[in-house]
């Protein structure tokens, strides 16, 4: 166990390193994701929450992100199917617990030969490819605003906002 004191006189336990290192390779992640959206908000001390932070930083850096990447570098397949379903359970609730490890699911996919292991990789890196163009379509949604402002305001001719509007229906699709 792993105990912080707050100021106001009570502790926050959370599990030693050691614990986590026993855990599946995927728990770490959900672990620090569900203490820092869930329970720091709660502590109400900035220096407690501070270590915390620090404490949850060392268990990824150190346990959580080291564990996936054995796993996926490994040669047992069953293994890597079983941790590429969680991962990908993971990356459709929350993409950014699985963006440390994508560089390796993606060079996971392009050395593996079985199907499976294949299909899962792609499943994974199709949600980081949605993820990307979403992020793009609300950029080019903010200028497609700044522009139909414009055009609105007779600034910019009636081609250059139908040119604009075109590129972003195109995007959009």
């Amino acid at each position: 166990m792993r105990i912080f004191h707050k100021k106001d006189g009570g502790i926050v336990q959370l599990v030693g390193k050691d614990e986590i290192k026993e855990w599946p390779v995927e728990l770490p992640l959900i672990f620090i994701e569900y203490i820092r959206k869930n329970k720091l908000p709660t502590y109400n001390d900035k220096t407690i929450e501070k270590e915390i932070e620090k404490y949850l930083d060392e268990i990824l850096t150190e346990i959580a992100i080291p564990r996936m990447i054995s796993v996926l570098d490994g040669e047992d397949e069953t293994e890597i199917e079983t941790v590429l379903e969680r991962i990908d359970e993971l990356a459709k609730k929350k993409l950014d617990l699985v963006k440390p490890i994508k560089s390796y699911i993606e060079k996971l996919d392009k050395k593996s030969n079985k199907k499976d292991i294949s299909k899962a990789c792609g499943s994974i890196l199709s949600t980081f490819i949605k993820e990307e163009n979403k992020k793009k379509l609300a950029d080019k949604r903010k200028i497609m605003r700044q522009i139909e402002q414009e055009f609105l305001q007779g600034k910019i001719s009636d081609k250059e906002y139908s040119k604009a509007r075109k590129e972003y229906l195109i995007m959009k699709e």
